[in-house]
């Protein structure tokens, strides 16, 4: 009976971090909310700032490319904002799927905001800094948890892989903003 037990609630504990990490089991209760930074190194860039900003910019209001369609899909767009549905490999085999609104402020800021995903609250922004060689693309990022220390404890689960999805699209941006400078 004791091994029953235990393999139900290694199951049921499974089924639950899977439910969270996919955002089907979002817990968005108010209580207990806790925010913590998010946070990437600033990246430059030898490209100019409109560059830069095309290419974070053109997969949600232009043309997905195909190596980005595992990851985005634009679910609605409007001329200076849209709902993209982003999709993240984590741990296990999983992928987490996020709902965002994304808005555009040509050409220095780009916003980001959850709308449904493994945590209850996240906001970031991808601020566009003019240089003397280029431009620094910065982040600036939050994710809330609820529920305390338990919350807190989550978004540390969570914070290593999104901020990771972060480091990967910045190295991607500078990458290809580079390659369209040179030209």
């Amino acid at each position: 009976m004791g091994l029953l037990r235990t393999a139900v609630l290694a199951a049921t504990a499974a089924a639950g971090y899977r439910a969270l990490v996919r955002g089907d089991l979002t817990i968005d209760t108010g209580i207990g909310r806790r925010t913590r930074p998010l946070v990437c190194a600033p990246v430059d860039i030898a490209a100019p700032r409109e560059t830069v900003f095309d290419v974070v910019a053109e997969p949600y209001l232009g043309r997905i490319t195909r190596s980005m369609r595992d990851k985005l899909e634009v679910v609605e767009r409007g001329s200076d904002m849209v709902l993209a549905a982003h999709r993240t490999p984590v741990s296990w085999g999983l992928v987490a799927p996020t709902l965002e609104t994304v808005r555009f402020e040509r050409p220095e800021r780009i916003h980001f905001r959850l709308v449904r995903g493994p945590v209850p609250f996240v906001v970031e922004q991808f601020v566009l800094h003019e240089t003397g060689t280029g431009t620094r693309l910065e982040y600036v990022g939050e994710m809330g948890t609820d529920l305390w220390g338990l919350g807190s404890w989550w978004a540390d689960r969570v914070a290593g892989p999104w901020e990771a999805a972060v480091r990967g699209s910045f190295a991607a941006v500078k990458t290809e903003a580079e390659r369209r400078a040179k030209r």
